[in-house]
């Protein structure tokens, strides 16, 4: 088994050296963003003279103004509210009330991500741009994949930022990454795993399925996830900066500021599937499931219902946690830039009417910054984690847990408070829990207290 380097600790200063800065960042040729999953900016930037240029592979049909300070604190618990979707089901559990973090591994290089791909191993994506395994307690030598020659990840919200596993991966080996390219684009590409060695990919096997143009170095997105239905699901931040100054949230002729679902193919190409929701509609991009996001860094599915939960990094007051029903037939607008959580942004007392309220909201104070999502635990080890969703922020460490409760309402407790920068969350083939502390970089199991 290897020793990794812990992650230099100068870096780790510039980190939060670089959330203390205010200003906004500029464009993407000569910008650095302010924190790892997004700027704290306070002041605005005019837009640049020339928009992104979404181009990805050409696919066929198949069969920033600032938020106004608001004076009021809330409680460091996240407020819960009232979901505007119908739910499918609710869970017989309990809410969750503490939970502890039972180390794993470590030794990891800013850990952006945790997954499985259908056995005992554990893939940990690394955001310089490696992929290394965890398998029987210990880290392999050599990584599962290295393309760092291809990745930009000196901008703190750029790099290699997910992985996923086709859901026949068993049999064709397929999997795809979200990362940033020397340009600073977002690139999701399929790979292939090496027939020789099951625990290597073959970095030469990239089939790009897209390359979408990213204004400035921030808001990137980066979550991959298929569906129950077979779907890639990638999330997509709005470009950028602060403010959305290109509003792209509300531009779903743009892929950028959206949640998107594709089909892939083993050409490495992608359908449209029909029953998408802009797919007859002129003017906007068949791509698209749901819009108005600001950066849905990390989004998920609960693997017994099929849900979807969407965390949305927020500008300078909320972070949220969107619900989406597993019989939705998409089309969701979230609200960014319009709303920020539940708060007119651009405005006061604009129309709220048109958008989809999150299902719970924090605020930034007590040393909050930025949201991290989850999973819903349904794993077999702990009875008294099951049905709820675990949540986190990246910059004070806190975790909750968020509970459906049989009469339909949503309950939300904090349960640890981890002193961690949590860059993600990450769920193993028997649906138990990890948390990736991205500054340390150490792999911890979630379990009760």
């Amino acid at each position: 088994m290897k020793q990794i380097p812990i992650f230099p600790l100068l870096c780790i200063v510039l980190f939060f050296a670089g959330c203390q800065n205010d200003i906004e960042p500029t464009p993407s040729e000569t910008s650095t963003p302010t924190s790892f999953v997004d700027e704290l900016a306070t002041a605005t930037q005019s837009a640049p003279a020339v928009a992104s240029t979404d181009t990805p592979v050409a696919p066929t049909p198949s069969p920033e103004a600032d938020a106004s300070q608001d004076s009021t604190v809330m409680e460091s618990t996240p407020e819960v509210l009232e979901p505007t979707l119908t739910v499918t089901s609710v869970d017989v559990g309990i809410p969750a009330e503490k939970v502890q973090l039972l180390p794993v591994a470590s030794g990891f290089e800013r850990p952006t991500y945790l997954t499985h791909a259908f056995d005992d191993r554990l893939f940990v994506v690394e955001q310089a741009g490696r992929i290394e395994v965890i398998h029987e307690g210990g880290v392999l030598d050599e990584p599962f994949l290295d393309i760092q020659g291809r990745v930009r990840s000196d901008g703190l919200e750029q790099g290699l930022l997910s992985v996923a596993f086709h859901p026949n991966y068993v049999e064709n080996g397929r999997f795809f990454v979200n990362y940033t390219d020397g340009e600073g684009t977002t690139v999701v590409a399929g790979y292939q795993v090496s027939i020789a060695d099951p625990n290597r990919a073959d970095p030469d096997s990239e089939q790009v399925l897209m390359r979408i143009a990213q204004p400035y170095q921030n808001h990137n997105g980066g979550q991959l996830q298929f569906g129950p239905d077979g779907y890639l699901y990638v999330g997509m931040g709005d470009g950028g900066s602060a403010g959305d100054p290109l509003n792209q949230g509300q531009d779903p002729s743009t892929l950028l500021g959206a949640l998107l679902r594709i089909d892939v193919e083993d050409s490495g190409q992608y359908n449209i599937p029909l029953d998408n929701p802009f797919t007859d509609d002129d003017g906007l991009l068949g791509e698209i499931w749901a819009f108005g996001l600001r950066n849905p860094w990390r989004f998920s599915f609960d693997r017994l219902n099929g849900d979807l939960y969407i965390a949305d990094v927020g500008q300078n007051l909320l972070e949220e946690i969107n619900h989406q029903s597993s019989t939705s037939p998409g089309g969701e607008n979230y609200g960014w830039n319009v709303l920020e959580g539940t708060r007119c942004f651009l405005q006061d007392g604009c129309d709220t009417s048109r958008y989809t309220n999150p299902i719970a909201e924090y605020e930034h104070q007590g040393g909050h910054c930025s949201v991290t999502g989850g999973y819903v635990y349904r794993g077999e080890e702990y009875s008294d984690l099951q049905g709820n969703y675990f949540y986190a922020d990246y910059c004070s460490g806190v975790i909750w847990s968020l509970f459906h409760q049989p009469d339909g309402g949503w309950q939300s407790n904090e349960v640890l408070q981890s002193g961690l920068n949590i860059s993600s969350f990450g769920e193993d083939a028997a649906g138990e829990l990890y948390v990736l502390d991205h500054s340390e970089g150490v792999v911890y199991k979630l379990a009760p207290a």
